[in-house]
């Protein structure tokens, strides 16, 4: 059994923005590519129960369930974030932390990126959006620059937010609040 390995930010630097952007503990959380970090076991500790983690890697998702056994009601699932197998609007909270960005790592230009990519990045979106409620939050922590992220984040059903984090070498804080565009579309 590996080593938990957190990319980015930890649960501790990012507590105050979930503190924020999290209106309740009781929240209904997808964690998108969990892989082997604490992030979901330290939310957990902290009072959030109701994580779903999911993960395509079926050795994490095991290894992760075994490692938590003891927080009562967190999930490990394995499930690929293209095709999430959970009923519309069924979510509050997804959070990726790190997992758009391996999509994306080492697939060429930034600027131009292929169309696989582009496809592959929009399907994670767009399951994102089915699966939260109206009033539901996608949080997305990233080393990507607006720039490079912002067109792959954008729906008619939100707008995309971003804070900066860290001093010297920056992370970026996306939100994203589903609105309910029913009215608009009748």
């Amino acid at each position: 059994k590996e080593e938990s390995f957190d990319w980015f930010k930890t649960y501790e630097d990012l507590k105050p923005l979930f503190g924020e952007h999290i209106p309740s503990k009781d929240a209904r959380i997808l964690m998108l590519g969990c892989g082997n970090s604490t992030l979901s076991a330290d939310m957990y500790d902290d009072g959030y129960h109701n994580i779903v983690n999911i993960d395509y890697s079926k050795t994490v998702i095991q290894n992760m369930a075994e490692k938590c056994k003891d927080r009562v009601g967190m999930e490990w699932i394995e499930m690929d974030i293209r095709d999430l197998k959970f009923e519309d609007s069924s979510f509050d909270i997804v959070i990726d932390k790190g997992t758009m960005d391996a999509l994306m790592c080492d697939r060429g230009d930034v600027w131009n990126p292929d169309e696989e990519l582009v496809r592959t990045v929009a399907q994670e979106v767009d399951e994102v959006v089915r699966v939260l409620k109206v009033g539901g939050k996608f949080l997305y922590i990233t080393f990507g620059q607006p720039h490079f992220r912002k067109r792959h984040l954008e729906r008619d059903c939100w707008t995309v937010e971003t804070s900066t984090l860290g001093v010297a070498f920056h992370y970026f804080f996306y939100r994203m609040v589903k609105q309910d565009t029913s009215a608009a579309s009748a």
